[in-house]
């Protein structure tokens, strides 16, 4: 989709401080970090949000899954423990239609959050 900022960070058309990248997903710093760590895990398929998974679409989030596990353990937060967080939807304060994982970590995290 040419108006998805996710979208124009997967094609290369928007900048991004990208950190992985494959044939399925692409993951970068968010450019306004919640925690020392805070990396987004997106598909390079569009997809909305969680809603509008389709048929198919389980093998990649399984595999974005895989790779939070492995830059977790680049970024050093293997043993100290990380958060991963999918919003979905305005009242979860989800701002960009596009699915994506965060994986925040670099400190203590509160909970309940929000």
């Amino acid at each position: 989709m040419a108006e998805c900022l996710f979208c124009g960070i997967a094609s290369g058309a928007i900048p991004g401080d990208i950190v992985y990248r494959d044939e399925s997903l692409l993951a970068f710093r968010d450019i306004d970090p919640k925690a020392p760590v805070h990396l987004l895990i997106i598909p390079r398929k569009h997809i909305a949000s969680v809603m509008e998974l389709g048929t198919g679409d389980g093998a990649t989030l399984g595999h974005a899954m895989e790779v939070a596990r492995q830059l977790a353990t680049e970024n050093g937060l293997s043993e100290s423990g990380f958060r991963l967080v999918v919003n979905c939807g305005p009242d979860a304060a989800q701002s960009v239609d596009h699915i994506h994982l965060h994986l925040l970590g670099g400190r203590a995290l509160g909970w309940p959050p929000g």
